[in-house]
């Protein structure tokens, strides 16, 4: 019978976003795949430690412990440029962190772009900015660039929390582009005379809409599931109210939104204590990727943000703020 994955997330990680590769990574960039495959042969017993990605998978797998085992909500799929050779260590330590984790695509160095289709997969996180970019521009996947974990983040283990921000994460490019182009006053002027429109989607509304759909599926109140969502966003009054009657358009439950008009982000998304935050803009990165487990959502490469990627960041209290 096959299976449908309308009714299941699928979430597809590079080794390197699960496990800390770092070092590795390193060796491969000195001394080449030869090089490498002899140290990952070398070290084959020596245990991998946490990546960026670990709390998060861990967290989402623990969800299928509230459905019946037949029919699991969530699946993770490892995806690796490694060889089933050198990917040995990789597997050794999904046995020994007892990650019930079953499907793999070790690519040996071929592109993973092809496979994001092949494996169904929703969400896809890679340290790999290549991989990543590619995937931005040729599927409708989510896909974010993973940062090195913060140090000191304990996450809760019985709950996952997911963490986006608004506009051109969840929601497409206009309203950003008519604040970049037309200054904040216009910005708002849009959105309050758009208030009753619904955003466009952008680049990770099909990943939000499958969230809300599996919260359906656990076995307890929405308000009470241990899938959460929230929303951190540099909105503000009176762009705000056009967020809220666009996920009530889109039949999407999200637990929390915090409209931070400019302040930082990074003391909210500690206190919420999330898995990982989805942000494109790397002045709301650069302090909350310390805190808590953050991923960039790249720009499709006609993007014309791309134009404001190189603009000098300034401390928030400075630059005005949508």
């Amino acid at each position: 019978m096959p299976v449908d994955f309308s009714k299941i997330l699928v979430v597809g990680v590079s080794s390197r976003a699960l496990f800390n590769l770092e070092e590795e990574e390193q060796i491969f960039r000195e001394k080449n795949i030869r090089g490498f495959r002899e140290y990952q042969l070398a070290n084959e017993d020596k245990l991998l430690e946490k990546g960026t990605a670990f709390p998060l998978v861990e967290a989402l797998l623990k969800l299928n412990t509230h459905v019946d085992k037949k029919s699991p909500i969530v699946e993770v799929v490892i995806m690796s440029k490694n060889s089933p050779e050198t990917g040995v260590r990789v597997l050794k330590a999904i046995e020994h962190y007892k990650l019930p984790i079953t499907r793999w695509a070790f690519a040996a160095g071929e592109p993973l772009a092809p496979f994001i289709k092949a494996f169904n997969v929703d969400l896809f996180l890679s340290k790999d900015e290549k991989d990543v970019q590619k995937i931005i521009d040729t599927s409708d996947c989510a896909t974010a660039l993973i940062y090195d974990p913060p140090e000191n983040f304990k996450p809760e283990t019985d709950r996952v929390k997911f963490a986006f921000d608004a506009d051109v994460v969840v929601f497409s490019e206009e309203s950003e582009q008519i604040y970049k182009e037309q200054g904040i006053e216009a910005f708002h002027k849009h959105e309050k005379e758009n208030e009753d429109v619904a955003l466009n989607d952008g680049p990770f509304a099909a990943l939000l809409r499958k969230l809300s759909y599996i919260q359906d599926f656990l076995p307890v109140e929405k308000e009470l599931s241990p899938l959460r969502i929230a929303i951190v966003t540099a909105r503000n009054s009176p762009s705000h109210m056009r967020v809220i009657k666009t996920f009530r358009k889109w039949n999407v439950y999200v637990d929390e939104a915090y409209f931070m008009g400019g302040w930082p982000k990074a003391p909210v998304l500690e206190a919420i204590g999330t898995h990982i935050f989805f942000d494109d803009q790397d002045s709301h990165l650069s302090d909350s990727k310390t805190k808590v487990p953050c991923g960039k959502v790249l720009y499709k490469t006609n993007s014309i943000l791309k134009n404001y990627e190189k603009e000098i960041i300034v401390e928030p209290k400075k630059v005005k703020e949508k």
